[in-house]
């Protein structure tokens, strides 16, 4: 099916067209100073084609909300948790929802998170959930910036890998990215070298208009153009566009945004009293403290000589006076790190990172008046495997689990909740864990990595997994001696919970 967008005005006042199922194999770029008619471009664009495909839009400013009265998209606030985000974004992909990402009022390193956090969620849908969708992204250099800026190294590589999967391995996922930005200079290259459509619109800076005519294929004398275009036109070039740079002027909008441009308003008239009415001043106004800074007096510089020149007396002994907590034993230490590991886990998901229940670990610890480092990160996710496993104290004291302990160091760190979960099982005469809950453990939504993992852990030796006669998975422990009941892969998390009670 071909489905032609009308974007405007094309040269010799003929329509300019977008081919639509072209645009979602490749991509499209928009790049543009501010007030060059960006904004007004993707609306084009999105109502255009809003009875054609799923939409969905990171907007970081809440201009593009409006599309949800006249078109039915769905606004999301990006204030939420991180489980909150990723669950949205699979129902999003599952019923075929447009919606809009709502970024506004947080600030930019929330921005970028909760980007971030949609985005994979997005792409790491289920393969059966892989319907065509148009993801759009304003102000795209703020999600996959160029350089390091304010914010935090892990902000800023969990926004510039989704922007990154999303230009670069979002098609096979039916993700189709159209990023517009200020500024070419400012954009990760990674991100903007895979898009194969582009209108560039108004702009100054030197370096910006000669990426503009590379990606064009113009020369440097062309490349002054740039500066001469209009508000709302731009130069297309690319397979779903033109096969020849075209100057295209951006046709009507139907929706408006929240937010536009500054235009003059009359002054209203000139007040008589203007004087008198500014700087009287309100009654509330002597309520709110004033911060003041008072200039101390010189001293006299014969003072300063003569103090100096004082021998130095003996410094007073500070005493402190505050109470020393007691020493704890090792046991109760101990005890006060499973208490803080406990309470990190009762408020924790399974979608947060290891690095984020890290932190919160160590502040659990600082509460409760633990010097130093109680645990180092590498144990700490040992503990939280054996924790995430599910395995009671009486299977933790038997010597079968210290085996399973031993077997599980023949895994990396992020896998050995998975592997535990499986031995506790089979330890315990329990059916063997669904798809769901293993996917659950490793901390993603995709089942088909729960099945990798199985394959994985039998291709080191360390399981053999088969099936019943009546098609139930069962996993063997061949170095333990045991394995799993029979269990349903398909069947609910919370169904194979039951069984195993």
């Amino acid at each position: 099916m071909t489905a032609g967008i009308d974007m405007g005005t094309g040269a010799g006042g003929e329509s300019s067209t977008l081919d639509l199922e072209e645009l979602l194999a490749t991509r499209l770029l928009v790049q543009g100073n501010s007030g060059s008619g960006k904004s007004h471009l993707l609306r084009r664009l999105l109502e255009q084609s809003a009875g054609w495909v799923q939409q969905v839009i990171v907007d970081p400013e809440g201009d593009f909300v409006t599309l949800a009265d006249r078109y039915g998209h769905v606004v999301i606030e990006g204030e939420r948790t991180e489980a909150e985000l990723l669950g949205i974004a699979a129902r999003v992909r599952q019923h075929r929802v447009s919606c809009v990402l709502s970024l506004e009022g947080l600030d930019v390193e929330d921005q970028m998170r909760a980007a971030g956090i949609f985005l994979n969620g997005l792409f790491d849908a289920e393969r059966d959930h892989w319907y065509p969708v148009l993801v759009v992204v304003d102000e795209a250099q703020m999600f996959a910036p160029a350089v390091a800026g304010e914010v935090t190294d892990e902000v800023r590589k969990l926004s510039l890998g989704a922007m990154t999967n999303l230009m670069c391995r979002g098609r096979k996922r039916g993700l189709a990215g159209v990023i517009a930005t200020q500024r070419l200079a400012k954009l990760a290259k990674n991100v903007a070298a895979e898009a194969s459509n582009f209108l560039m619109g108004r702009t100054f800076l030197d370096i910006d208009m000669a990426r503009a005519a590379d990606l064009l294929g113009l020369d440097r004398r062309q490349a002054e153009m740039f500066r001469d275009l209009p508000r709302g036109a731009f130069v297309a070039l690319g397979p779903a566009l033109t096969k020849r740079p075209v100057k295209v002027q951006i046709g009507k909008v139907e929706t408006s945004a929240r937010s536009s441009s500054p235009k003059l308003v009359p002054l209203p008239e000139a007040m008589e009293d203007a004087a008198d009415f500014i700087l009287t001043p309100d009654p509330s106004e002597f309520t709110r403290p004033v911060a003041r800074y008072i200039q101390p007096a010189p001293r006299p510089a014969t003072d300063i000589l003569a103090e100096l020149s004082k021998p130095r007396s003996e410094e007073p002994v500070v005493t402190d006076s505050r109470p020393r907590r007691a020493e704890l034993t090792p046991e109760e230490r101990e005890a006060q790190v499973s208490y803080a590991l406990a309470d990190v886990m009762e408020g924790a998901n399974a979608f947060r990172t290891d690095a984020e229940l890290y932190q919160d670990f160590l502040v659990r610890c600082r509460i409760r008046r633990l010097a130093g480092t109680p645990l180092p990160l590498a144990d700490f996710r040992g503990r939280l495997a054996v924790i995430r496993s599910g395995a009671n104290a009486e299977t933790m004291a038997s010597e079968s689990w210290g085996k399973a302990l031993t077997l599980s160091h023949a895994v990396t760190d992020d896998l050995k909740a998975v592997f535990l979960m499986l031995a506790n099982a089979a330890l315990n005469g329990q059916p063997c864990p669904p798809d769901t809950a293993i996917a659950r453990s490793y901390g993603t939504h995709s089942v088909r990595r729960a099945r990798r993992l199985l394959g994985y852990f039998e291709e080191q030796g360390l399981i053999v997994v088969h099936q019943d006669r009546l098609g139930g998975r069962i996993v063997a422990f061949p170095d333990l001696g045991v394995e799993t009941m029979p269990g349903n892969p398909d069947a609910p998390e919370q169904e194979a919970h039951e069984a195993a009670e």
